[in-house]
């Protein structure tokens, strides 16, 4: 399975929760953004923007996000979800996701989002820093 997930830096695990199905007997799809959204923010833990944002006011907004559905998950399972940054630009990075069932062994779902920086002070726009640009770099360069 590891191969599925190689040109993914960050990788995310995450147990199916009985909770999480819907009436045909498989993973709500609404439940897959929060997926996402927890493998976004260790992403983000890995390249410290939490901590950035912090001091400096300006953070992470999601501006867009898709889900692709592949194969239904049922429980129980344990989705691994990769995450990526494939594209930054000076106000903004897109990320991809990859999920991958360990009880059948394939891609199950992907997705994307685009995450927009925020300063939370003026309410405008803000470029990425250079700290954040290194620190992505650096990650995406370890896949």
């Amino acid at each position: 399975m590891e191969h599925l997930l190689a040109d993914f830096p960050v990788i995310t695990e995450i147990p199916v929760a009985w909770g999480e199905m819907d009436a045909l007997q498989h993973v709500n799809n609404v439940v897959y953004f929060r997926y996402f959204e927890t493998a976004r923010i260790d992403y983000f833990k890995q390249v410290a923007l939490m901590e950035e944002t912090q001091s400096t006011g300006i953070g992470p907004v999601l501006s867009e996000t898709q889900c692709r559905y592949k194969i239904p998950v049922t429980f129980p399972d344990t989705l691994l979800i990769g995450s990526r940054v494939v594209d930054i630009q000076s106000d903004r990075f897109t990320m991809e996701y990859q999920a991958v069932s360990k009880k059948i062994g394939k891609v199950t779902t992907t997705g994307s989002a685009t995450v927009v920086m925020f300063n939370f002070k003026n309410g405008q726009k803000a470029h990425l820093s250079d700290k954040l640009i290194h620190a992505i770099n650096t990650i995406e360069a370890t896949s």
